[in-house]
């Protein structure tokens, strides 16, 4: 296999479009609905049958404590079978914007509540086989307001982790979430 290595005047050259030929619907999971796409690969003229997972949006927030911590949550993750360490969020519900899920999730999965909001911005959730995107989020002096109501399928506990704790996790590897640390990321630059 010939590897291509592109130096940064080649990168801006236009690349073709993939053409969409037609969508099957297939599946319902739930929170994603399987579509199958089949498209001309422009660099070889091949038809390709590929897999999108059609979904709603999600959000993420970084909820600034007045301590100058981040209120981080332990969550039980199906897909590795183990807890992972994140930050507030899901999905944003139909006729809600991001902002509102935002709060919405930060209030049911902590209890907190907050009032000064700042956008991060948006990335795709998976752009291998997803057509969403997350939503980040940064919330400061946040305050304990409300109680957490949990989905059935929940098992979350949250803490307060100083902001250099944080720096230091993400370097040594100590924070896997994808999501969790591209949000983190960004509001790092900013606080």
């Amino acid at each position: 296999m010939r590897a291509l290595f592109l130096t940064f005047a080649h990168m801006e050259k236009q690349l073709e479009k993939w053409e969409l030929l037609k969508s099957e619907e297939g599946i319902d999971l739930k929170l994603f609905k399987v579509r199958y796409d089949y498209l001309r690969n422009p660099r070889n003229d091949k038809i390709i049958k590929v897999i999108v997972l059609d979904g709603s949006d999600s959000v993420n927030v970084v909820p600034i404590t007045k301590n100058d911590g981040i209120l981080m949550i332990e969550q039980y993750r199906f897909g590795i079978g183990d807890y992972t360490l994140e930050i507030p969020g899901g999905i944003v519900d139909e006729g809600e914007d991001h902002q509102q899920a935002a709060a919405r999730e930060l209030l049911e999965e902590t209890g907190y509540s907050g009032k000064d909001w700042q956008y991060l911005g948006v990335i795709p959730a998976n752009p291998v086989f997803q057509n969403s995107s997350i939503h980040h989020w940064l919330v400061r002096d946040i305050a304990l307001t409300g109680t957490t109501d949990f989905d059935d399928a929940e098992d979350i506990r949250f803490l307060e982790i100083p902001i250099e704790r944080v720096r230091q996790m993400i370097r040594k590897g100590e924070i896997r979430h994808p999501h969790t640390l591209n949000a983190l990321v960004l509001a790092l630059n900013v606080i």
